[in-house]
């Protein structure tokens, strides 16, 4: 439930907290103020419905912006023992949370940022400040830019401390863990820091504008420091890589502490942040420690010496312990835990009773559990060390009694499998061609009648790529067949000699063994001729790198040539054919092939065509392919050309007497170069001395009879399609 409540002017109030700012995305965080309220002695009215933090530059101290965050959770913190609750010890978690977006042109400074929140006051009881109802609290986190060497630096600060809210009691020792975890796997140091006071005070207990550093610290009372915060033997100190608390304190009071962890990030601090807290220290009523008992296996054995016996657990004999534990104190709620120390806690058994109750009504004074070692605990020589820990429920931390046992333990001894082949060759290599198929099984056996597994694997090379695989046949205990197959193909051809290597594995106490490697190899033995190709065309050059055989044919001619392949290994044969860069169909040339085993037959044809004139000379390749694991290819290309008619030589008359003396009469150009494709004759025209059409043609055959003109010089123009012209001058005679 919130607390919507106006703050007074001054209120004793505040316990400790801290700011944490966690990356979302982009250029998007959250900051969170946790704010500790002492719901015994602080006031009510100081709980605020937000806070104001503010955000300035390190180094400069300049301002950049405010930043309003409002009450989000109001909780109180849990005892770490419900049982030990007291009515003068009660905190409040306060949270104030807010969105918070950090732009890269705006945040890029190398010297980072920090976060500041100030408010007053601290408690009026605390035992060991000068005048702790008029001290504030300044809240403080530091962060770096978001980019740095022009790439995007993500980092969200650790989160730390878990609440603290238990007491502790005079010249016992108290500890506490407030350690923490980094979202970004930064190292986290831990050290003790003068709590800050800041700017806040009775007079304006909450500043709505935020003041940059520096912040005032408070004051320690006479003998007490930054070192030596509250009195204690020893005194209240944190572990610099774990964040464990630990104090025996020497007197009654509350006293205010702070902390402060440290974050680096490949040896350089990017960050920190604090956390100001109070330890309330109380006088309790005595209580005794727990005592532990551990006896080694077998009937009548004496109590275990912590640093003098060494058990020995051996294989087939009695491998449990008997721990027997008590409490000198009444009702007693006894916890046992058992804590490996130099080998993996996953390896530690379970008890059969890890807690009850002894000297109670109806319950006994001592409670006896038992840890049993299975067969297959090995420590393979070491010594291993365990702790077998009994707590108490006393408060306000438990009491405990460890004794530290040093032990070895022997699995049961076990043969590795063997493996063989059923029905082996009788010889190695074996051989195979591309088609067979290799099968041969396999018997893996283990004397311990452990499971056995036989696995397949190949040197250089897996057995899946080239489709070889082991299947199990069959299985008992202690004994498993297995089946090689291989059906060869050629994937197998570019290796040729395969070794297979097969092993088969038990893994008892799920320690892995292994026979020896069974090696198979088997060569594959492949061999290709290459296929024959045989054509009616014109016989090629010896030399490779001569211009290919040309086919000439006049326009309209037509060409037919056969192929034909051959194949001593018997390979499916292909003959196709192939232009350069056209396609056959659209230059008047197909081809019929008829493809089989070893052999191949194949009838080419072609029509010259205008289209073979416009494309040029017309390359082909002809080829027939094997179709086998390592093809080799036989290629034939031939070059295809149109030939251009004969053109006679152009003499045309030059004189004609129209006179109808069947002599001579006509004007016509009889030897005019043929029509070839686009090169047709388009038309003829005449014209008179001044330049006047006086007769025209589009007729190649054309007669000029002169009609209706004198006699002169005329000038005749034939034009082709393909733009050729020819002029002249032809002479009309007098009739």
């Amino acid at each position: 439930m919130l607390w919507l409540l106006a703050a007074p002017a001054r209120a004793t109030h505040i316990v400790g907290g801290e700011l944490d700012m966690q990356y979302q995305n982009g250029d998007n965080y959250r900051l969170t103020l946790t704010l500790y309220f002492d719901a015994i002695n602080g006031s009510s009215g100081a709980l605020d419905n937000d806070a104001t933090a503010g955000i300035f530059e390190r180094g400069t101290n300049r301002h950049i912006r405010n930043l309003t965050l409002p009450l989000t959770q109001n909780a109180f913190v849990p005892y770490t023992s419900v049982a030990c609750t007291i009515g003068s010890l009660s905190t409040r978690k306060l949270t104030y949370s807010s969105f918070l977006n950090l732009p890269a042109g705006e945040f890029n400074s190398p010297n980072g940022y920090y976060v500041a929140v100030e408010r007053c006051c601290r408690n009026g009881v605390i035992s060991n400040i000068v005048a702790p109802g008029d001290a504030a609290q300044t809240y403080y986190l530091e962060f770096p830019a978001v980019v740095r060497n022009g790439q995007p630096l993500r980092n969200s600060t650790p989160r730390i401390f878990p609440p603290l809210s238990d007491y502790a009691c005079v010249g016992e020792l108290f500890y506490f863990d407030f350690g923490g975890q980094d979202a970004d796997g930064d190292s986290l140091v831990y050290d003790m820091i003068t709590p800050l006071n800041g700017h806040a005070n009775t007079v304006d207990p909450r500043p709505t504008q935020p003041l940059s550093a520096p912040y005032s610290t408070v004051t320690w009372l006479g003998g007490l420091s930054q070192t030596n915060q509250m009195p204690g033997s020893p005194t209240l100190s944190v572990g610099r890589q774990s964040g464990r608390l630990t104090v025996r304190p020497t007197r009654q009071g509350l006293f205010v502490f702070g902390v402060r962890c440290s974050e680096y990030r490949r040896g350089v601090k990017i960050g920190e942040t604090r956390r100001d807290f109070q330890l309330l220290v109380i006088a309790c009523p005595r209580n005794q420690a727990p005592a532990m008992v551990v006896r080694p296996p077998g009937p009548g054995r004496t109590a275990y010496q912590p640093g003098r016996d060494t058990l020995h657990l051996l294989a087939g004999q009695n491998r449990c312990l008997s721990l027997s534990f008590t409490d000198p104190d009444p009702t007693s709620q006894l916890q046992l835990e058992l804590r490996a120390v130099n080998f993996p806690q996953a390896m530690v058994p379970t008890p059969t009773i890890r807690q009850g109750t002894v000297r109670g009504p109806g319950v006994p004074d001592t409670i006896t559990s038992t840890v049993c070692f299975p067969e297959c605990f090995n420590s393979r020589g070491r010594v291993f060390l365990l702790d077998i820990i009994v707590a108490d429920n006393g408060c306000s931390l438990p009491k405990r009694d460890t004794v530290r046992v040093a032990f070895t333990a022997q699995a049961p001894p076990n043969q590795p499998p063997t493996l063989a082949l059923l029905s082996p060759p009788t010889r190695f290599p074996l051989s195979a061609r591309v088609g067979d198929v290799v099968q041969l099984d396999l018997e893996g056996l283990d004397v311990d009648l452990d499971a056995v597994s036989l696995e397949l694997t190949g040197r250089g090379f897996t057995p899946a790529s080239v489709g070889a695989q082991l299947a199990v046949v069959s299985t008992a205990p202690g004994r498993t067949v297995a089946r090689l197959t291989w059906r060869v193909d050629c994937r197998a051809v570019a290796r040729g000699l395969h070794e297979f290597e097969v092993v088969a594995a038990a893994n008892p106490c799920q320690e892995r063994q292994t026979s020896t490697v069974l090696v198979i190899p088997v060569q594959v033995d492949y061999r290709n001729a290459a296929p024959v190709l045989t054509s009616s065309f014109p016989p090629a050059a010896a030399d490779p790198a001569a211009p290919p055989v040309v086919v000439r044919l006049p326009l309209g001619g037509v060409y037919d040539a056969t192929l034909a392949g051959r194949d001593a290994d018997l390979d499916n044969l292909t003959l196709t054919a192939a232009g350069a860069n056209f396609d056959l169909a659209a230059m008047g040339m197909s081809m019929r092939s008829t493809n089989g085993a070893g052999s191949a037959a194949g009838t080419f044809r072609w029509q010259a065509t205008c289209d073979a004139v416009y494309r040029g000379p017309l390359d082909v390749t002809f080829t027939l392919v094997d179709a086998t694991c390592a093809p080799v290819p036989q290629q034939r290309v031939v070059r295809f050309e149109v030939q251009p008619p004969v053109v006679p030589d152009f003499l045309p008359p030059n004189v004609f007497t129209p006179n109808a003396d069947s002599l001579n009469d006509y004007f016509e150009l009889t030897n005019l170069p043929p029509d070839f494709c686009a090169s047709r004759f388009a038309s003829v025209k005449i014209f008179s001395r001044w330049g006047n059409e006086v007769y025209r043609s589009t007729n190649r055959s054309f007669r000029w009879n002169g009609k209706g003109v004198s006699e002169g010089v005329y000038y005749y123009l034939v034009e082709y399609t393909d733009e050729r012209k020819f002029r002249g001058t032809v002479t009309v005679l007098p009739r």
